[in-house]
């Protein structure tokens, strides 16, 4: 049959490839959005927190700096950890709230949603090449009409192509020097930076720090 003939040629190899990544990404997504960010939970002790949060102790922050009582859940922030108010709980290594998947990205997902992003920049390429592909140009009314839904199509596929690359190149750089989307934007707002003698005193080395985060 037909069908034996194209998985003698290999034909049906991509498609399969590109299901498969497909139902991956999704899988990945309601991995990331379902599963707890690294909440830090009451009956906790602060040191250990501690502990888990940072992995090992930084000597250059300054000794002054004490875990502090968050004011809306009543529980000892570790270090990096924030409160958030959309979540309602205190977040480890907290890097941001994310309304696509209406869940916190913290200490125990994060590694995962860089995944989910690596996963759907890859499928959003494979389905760009695809709608290009099947376009071929012409200057006319008629051409338009046959063609406007891969037209529609590609167009969609190259906006959300940029930001999803641009989110995750982003992400990549912050991982490499050991710094959150949260500390990176509130910098002077956070105590354990702004009284710190290094301007990130989290950052050891980019190749450490890339071993830690996803190792």
């Amino acid at each position: 049959s037909d069908l034996q003939k194209q998985e003698e040629r290999g034909e049906l190899l991509q498609p399969l490839i590109f299901v498969s990544l497909v139902l991956c990404s999704v899988l990945l997504y309601f991995k990331v959005s379902l599963m707890d960010p690294g909440f830090v939970k009451p009956e906790e002790e602060a040191k250990e927190g501690e502990d888990k949060g940072q992995g090992v102790v930084i000597p250059q922050i300054p000794g002054d700096i004490k875990l502090r009582r968050c004011g809306y859940c009543l529980v000892k922030q570790p270090m990096r950890a924030k409160h958030c108010q959309l979540c309602q709980h205190c977040v480890r290594r907290y890097d941001h709230h994310c309304p696509w998947l209406e869940n916190c990205v913290g200490e125990r997902n994060h590694p995962l949603f860089i995944a989910y992003l690596s996963v759907q920049l890859v499928v959003l390429l494979w389905g760009g090449h695809v709608a290009w592909s099947g376009l071929y140009f012409e200057q006319s009314q008629e051409w338009l009409q046959h063609n406007i839904f891969l037209l529609v199509s590609f167009l969609l596929i190259f906006i959300f192509t940029i930001v999803v690359l641009l989110l995750l190149l982003s992400h990549l750089y912050l991982i490499s020097c050991n710094t959150t989307t949260w500390e990176f934007m509130s910098h002077h707002r956070i105590s354990y930076l702004r009284h710190s003698e290094l301007e990130n005193p989290f950052d050891q080395g980019i190749i450490l720090n890339l071993w830690r985060f996803f190792c």
